[in-house]
């Protein structure tokens, strides 16, 4: 069984002193849970703060994104160069960039590829919409997603990465897909890897379920055998939520 992993995004929230401020916070909080992935991903400006912050603390830290070119003409932008000797992981294809700044799964894909490129490690987001799901569409749209964004990957490649499914719809709108829908579609993904990697990278790939979870539902959704950790928002940004939800373990 792969070892729980649990990464926090904290999305658009926290000036620099206020993120080097919960970092301190979340190292104690944290601290003796050594059989879990423990990652933060701090906005861009407070990677570096935040990162020194956990040095020798075992705690992973994470980008929430990056472009897929080395370097070049793209402002505001930041690249894998920069970002490898500050972090580990890199969020890619979040719903919110998908839908809110128009990325495709080609444009993931490639994401995906820089990032290992860096010998960083791509948290990859897939999901479905409400409407793709009242429709009867979401292993469709979900295994498409997967496809798409790991193509060109060797089975090797896919059994080192996490995989994310986040139902848009439950990403910060406080519902939560119940935890025999979560772990069902996390089987699914992992049966996607299966059929188009083999069995061997879908048993090593980390599948973690994300949208809306809590303290209070951690134990129903990580119950499912599907589910092998959590993406966190919200409860990413309260210290004692953040850690109550990662020792869930202990």
């Amino acid at each position: 069984m792969a070892t729980p992993f649990v990464a926090g995004n904290w999305k658009m929230n926290t000036t620099i002193s206020e993120a080097i401020e919960l970092a301190r916070e979340l190292r104690p909080a944290l601290a003796g849970i050594d059989g879990v992935t423990r990652v933060v991903c701090p906005p861009l400006v407070s990677l570096a703060g935040v990162s020194a912050e956990f040095i020798g603390s075992g705690i992973g830290v994470g980008a929430q994104n990056m472009h897929s070119e080395p370097k070049g003409a793209f402002t505001g932008e930041v690249s894998g160069p920069m970002l490898k000797d500050i972090c580990n992981y890199v969020i890619v294809g979040h719903s919110e960039r998908r839908q809110l700044f128009a990325e495709s799964d080609e444009m993931v894909n490639r994401k995906v590829k820089a990032v290992r490129e860096r010998n960083m490690t791509p948290v990859v987001c897939v999901g479905e919409t409400e409407q793709e799901r009242d429709e009867g569409l979401a292993e469709e749209r979900v295994a498409a997603q997967v496809r798409l964004s790991l193509e060109g990957l060797s089975a090797e490649a896919i059994g080192s990465l996490v995989v994310a499914y986040e139902p848009i719809w439950a990403i910060g709108s406080g519902k939560t897909a119940s935890s025999d829908d979560a772990g069902d579609m996390c089987a699914f993904v992992r049966s996607t890897v299966a059929e188009q990697w083999g069995s061997v990278a879908a048993e090593d790939v980390r599948i973690l379920y994300g949208g809306s979870v809590k303290p209070g539902n951690i134990a129903g959704l990580m119950a499912k055998r599907s589910i092998d950790g959590a993406l966190v928002g919200g409860e990413a940004l309260d210290p004692d939520s953040f850690a109550s939800i990662v020792r869930y373990w202990m």
